[in-house]
């Protein structure tokens, strides 16, 4: 059997910082700092430089991730890059990420499935490494969601930050589910009925439902718990940490609450980092992992949900 091992993690976020209270200042919002944080968790996002890209904020994430692995650029066999802020329509931001980095073997990709997108990506990169198609893999989540949100918007403006994170995986031979590293088990969903509820307008701006959404969330998100326990046999208490998508505090609260975890043991950044979509939950992974909380041999539970509708999970032994 092989497994997709994780070697290491890195992170970005832009040098501007925003606050509650500077935002509704500069836009002259109708709404206070408590109203914000009280419905959502966040107090503040980092917005990209003007001459800041996706593919900008792709690279010094990947770049760190590679440092701490120990990995070369050369030993890279795939590159997949979740965002759905990419630099051009044509082509691929994965692609200039490539350039950056100086990979000039394998092959580089986009995926969009919106905040759903590391997960898909990681699903695809795993399944790469298990038939045997590539062995080291680079997986990124970026995004600028500062480009596409509507500041006017008391609704959503508040929700969105950009950043990058980014992991190296690697397929190793003759592990056990029980006693292993890496990637214990995926699940992917989409309802493409549902497409309407969060989508850019025709000048490219988000718009959202949110009950929809958050109604949305809650189910979706208790739902891929359960499924992640019924194909790993494991129970709640055998979960170390759960990293979840940052959208919403209360969405991933009650994540926590199923899962019958303390809240010390559910990584949450949505305070300062508000919601990077693709990018959320590596940026989290790479927080945690890096500060020292996340050890070698602790199970996680990654879980999302995003536009599309679309949701999944990844179980991790790290």
């Amino acid at each position: 059997m092989i497994r997709s091992v994780f070697l290491g993690c890195g992170s970005y976020l832009p040098a501007r910082c925003l606050t509650n209270d500077q935002l509704i200042a500069e836009r002259k919002l109708d709404s206070t700092n408590e109203w914000v944080e009280r419905r959502t968790g966040i107090k503040e996002r980092h917005i990209a430089a003007d001459n800041e890209t996706t593919s900008d904020m792709a690279v010094k994430a990947a770049q760190e991730a590679l440092e701490k692995s120990g990995v070369k650029i050369d030993e890279i066999d795939a590159l997949i890059l979740a965002t759905t802020t990419p630099d051009d329509r044509v082509p691929a931001a994965a692609a200039r990420v490539q350039a950056k980095l100086g990979m000039t073997r394998g092959f580089a990709v986009d995926v969009n499935a919106a905040c759903s997108g590391f997960i898909y990506a990681l699903t695809m990169a795993d399944n790469f490494i298990r038939l045997g198609q590539a062995k080291t893999v680079l997986v990124i989540g970026a995004e600028s969601l500062s480009r596409i949100t509507d500041w006017t918007d008391r609704g959503t403006c508040f929700l969105f930050g950009d950043g990058a994170g980014a992991v190296v995986l690697r397929g190793k031979k003759g592990l056990g589910m029980n006693v292993d590293q890496g990637i214990l088990a995926t699940a992917l969903h989409s309802d493409g009925t549902k497409y309407d509820m969060l989508r850019t307008n025709e000048n490219g701006v988000l718009r959202m439902d949110g009950q929809e959404v958050f109604r949305a969330a809650v189910t979706n998100l208790s739902d891929v718990v359960d499924e992640a326990l019924e194909m790993t046999g494991l129970k709640p208490d055998e979960i170390d940490w759960l990293v979840p998508h940052q959208a919403n505090q209360r969405i991933i609260d009650g994540t926590g609450k199923k899962l019958a975890l303390p809240a010390e043991r559910v990584v949450s950044t949505i305070a300062y980092h508000a919601n990077t979509a693709a990018a959320s939950i590596p940026l989290a992974l790479a927080l945690a992992v890096n500060d020292g909380r996340i050890k070698r041999g602790q199970l996680l539970l990654l879980d999302t949900m995003g536009a599309g509708f679309t949701w999944g999970m990844a179980v991790v032994r790290w």
